[in-house]
């Protein structure tokens, strides 16, 4: 099981790469058009929106896997450990609800859109707001498998790593500190 769910994150990886890349094609090669040749391609600006909506949504669902995302863990830090893993389960149920509503609402609007054409490509909106779904339900589930395992103890909230710190707070602990030695009076 552990190897399909590997080979599924791995598969979602590629796809980000080859959205960014379409997206690079076709606005770079749109730009060339417009300005050398004074034509363009049509659906350049649609298929890059739609490209763009992907690669966020599938990339968010690779950052939640890896525990990517941004947070702050400072009081959780300074629980003591049964009231961190309280307040960490309390903290994935407002996820899950959060995540459920999008889901229903990714869903609802799907199903609203699915005979809607795009305007340039006629591609069905409801492509668009599937992006929703390819989120919702693997962050979903992501969030079940942590809760089941932090309440089952499978993961300690006092010392795993469930969010990242952000890259400035980082690089403000990899400066050494400067050592503080006797202050000469020099007037």
């Amino acid at each position: 099981m552990t190897r399909i769910i590997d080979f599924y994150f791995f598969a979602l990886k590629v796809t980000i790469a080859l959205l960014l890349a379409g997206m690079v094609v076709l606005v770079f090669g749109n730009v060339v058009l417009r300005y050398a040749f004074n034509q363009g391609i049509t659906v350049s600006e649609e298929l890059s929106r739609i490209f763009f909506v992907w690669l966020t949504f599938l990339g968010a669902v690779v950052a939640m896997r890896e525990h990517g995302h941004l947070g702050v863990d400072t009081l959780i830090k300074r629980l003591p450990p049964f009231g961190a893993k309280v307040a960490v389960l309390l903290g994935h149920a407002l996820m899950l609800y959060a995540t459920w509503l999008m889901i229903s609402g990714s869903w609802a609007q799907t199903l609203i859109n699915l005979h809607v054409g795009a305007p340039a490509t006629g591609l069905s909106m409801g492509f668009f707001y599937g992006a929703g779904l390819a989120f919702g339900i693997p962050a979903f589930l992501i969030l079940i498998s942590d809760a089941f395992a932090i309440a089952t103890g499978r993961i300690d909230v006092t010392t795993a790593e469930l969010v990242r710190d952000s890259e400035d707070e980082v690089a403000l602990d990899e400066i050494p500190s400067p050592a503080l030695g006797p202050v000469s009076a020099k007037h």
